[in-house]
This record gives C-alpha cells, structure tokens and sequence, in this order.
C-alpha cells in the first residue's frame, strides 16, 4: 500500500510538472496568435505597443474557460485513471 501512495505522489508531481509546461505553452501560443492579429490588422502600429498590450490582456480575459484551456486538465485525469486500471487488472487475479 506504501509503495502505491508513493506511486501516486510522485506521479502528481510529474504530472504537475506537465501540467505547467503545458499550460505555458499553450497560453504562449494564443498569445502569439493575438499578436499577429494585431500586426496583420495595425500594420502601422506594429510591435510592443500599450494598444496592442491592452487588446491583447482584453482577449486573453476568457481563454482561461475555453476549451482548450480546460483540455489541459487531461494531463491528470489521463494517466491517474490508466495506472488506476493497470493496478487493478494485474492485482485482480
């Protein structure tokens, strides 16, 4: 039973791990894209400017309950429940 809990924490820990990457680089992404729109839509106002920093904070406001967002979840639910099933189908017989 110590060692499953140990499985356990440290798998969080891994995961968590993913987790932040993961989020980072999708936020960096979405970011990205919405500095392109910017400079394809403002070719005059091109690079690191209040207007596009301020339309950038005001279009990331709802990504964080977007789909994609919300995806990312998966990391922890995806392989807690395959080493779940795993440990009950070798322990079973």
């Amino acid at each position: 039973m110590a060692a499953l809990i140990r499985l356990f924490l440290v798998m969080f820990v891994v995961q968590l791990v993913f987790y932040v990457l993961l989020r980072i680089y999708v936020r960096s992404l979405r970011i990205e894209r919405l500095e392109n729109r910017w400079d394809a839509r403002h070719p005059d106002q091109a690079g690191d400017t209040p207007a596009r920093r301020a339309f950038i904070a005001r279009s990331m406001v709802g990504f964080e309950r977007s789909l994609k967002a919300r995806l990312t979840a998966l990391v922890f639910v995806l392989p807690t429940l395959a080493v779940l099933a795993i440990v009950i189908a070798v322990n079973w017989r």
